[in-house]
């Protein structure tokens, strides 16, 4: 797709294909990255699927239980977040479905915790998205920040392929009824972090996009609905040495590389 991914500094996958596969270009598609945001979306399916009243109150807090041994709690850093707004609202009510929102379009780290404490902590539950997806290897086992419990062995991981699958099967409509689909693809059509995969398609191309990054890591993964060809998926997942500004533009061009593939 681009011979960059062949040097690239590190590990860095690809899955390019229709929304029910198979893939058309892949490349280290299951090599396993630290998933960093990018479980959000697992995350959103198994509330949506779990939790009838999504506009239910929630307190907004920051002490959270850890999965390691001794109920360890943690809290966010409001530095590494990536959305301001869920911190003004701490001490208040706010509804679930308003955090959803902002754990996606933001990618708030406290929100996820947030709406992974409305779930009950339930990991299965969000592993079990994964699976009715199709996913070989991803799993997520602990919360956004949990340094405690990622000491004690617990991970969040995803490969390129299963990103690919959880982005297909929520597209054709495989992991919620048509409403809660709709509800979620709109969601994610409006990410607000746009500079890696969005900045490579065209303007105004629906797309439903989740990314994560950390240092060193930068993945993003969409479902792509161009008007003039038959809607797919692009998953990308780099994990090396090369700066974020520049793992977002590798992002961009691989981006453009599949728009030009899209027919």
């Amino acid at each position: 797709m681009t011979p960059e991914l062949d040097t690239f500094p590190g590990t860095a996958s690809v899955w390019f294909g229709p929304l029910s596969g198979p893939a058309r270009f892949a490349t280290r598609e299951h090599e396993r990255h630290y998933a960093a945001s990018t479980m959000k979306v697992g995350v959103m399916v198994a509330a949506w699927r779990a939790i009838g009243d999504l506009d239910r109150p929630v307190f907004v807090h920051n002490e959270h239980p850890s999965v390691a041994p001794g109920n360890v709690v943690f809290g966010n850093d409001p530095d590494d977040d990536g959305d301001e707004e869920v911190w003004t609202r701490l001490g208040e009510r706010v509804p679930l479905r308003w955090l959803i929102e902002r754990m996606i379009v933001r990618s708030s780290n406290l929100a996820t915790n947030l709406v992974l404490g409305e779930l009950g902590w339930d990991f299965d539950a969000v592993n079990q998205v994964w699976r009715d997806a199709g996913a070989k290897h991803a799993h997520t086992d602990r919360g956004i920040e949990d340094t405690a419990g990622r000491e004690a062995g617990f991970n969040n991981e995803v490969t390129a392929a299963d990103l690919g699958a959880l982005m297909g099967a929520l597209a054709i409509g495989q992991l919620a009824d048509q409403r809660a689909t709709a509800d979620m693809l709109d969601i994610l059509c409006a990410q607000q972090w746009r500079d890696d995969l969005l900045a490579g398609l065209p303007a105004g191309t629906r797309a439903a996009v989740k990314n994560g990054w950390i240092t060193g890591v930068r993945h993003s993964a969409a479902a792509i609905f161009p008007q003039d060809a038959p809607p797919y998926v692009l998953a990308v997942c780099t994990t090396g040495r090369l700066a974020d500004e520049q793992a977002c533009a590798l992002l961009s061009r691989v981006a453009q590389a599949s728009w030009v593939q899209r027919i």
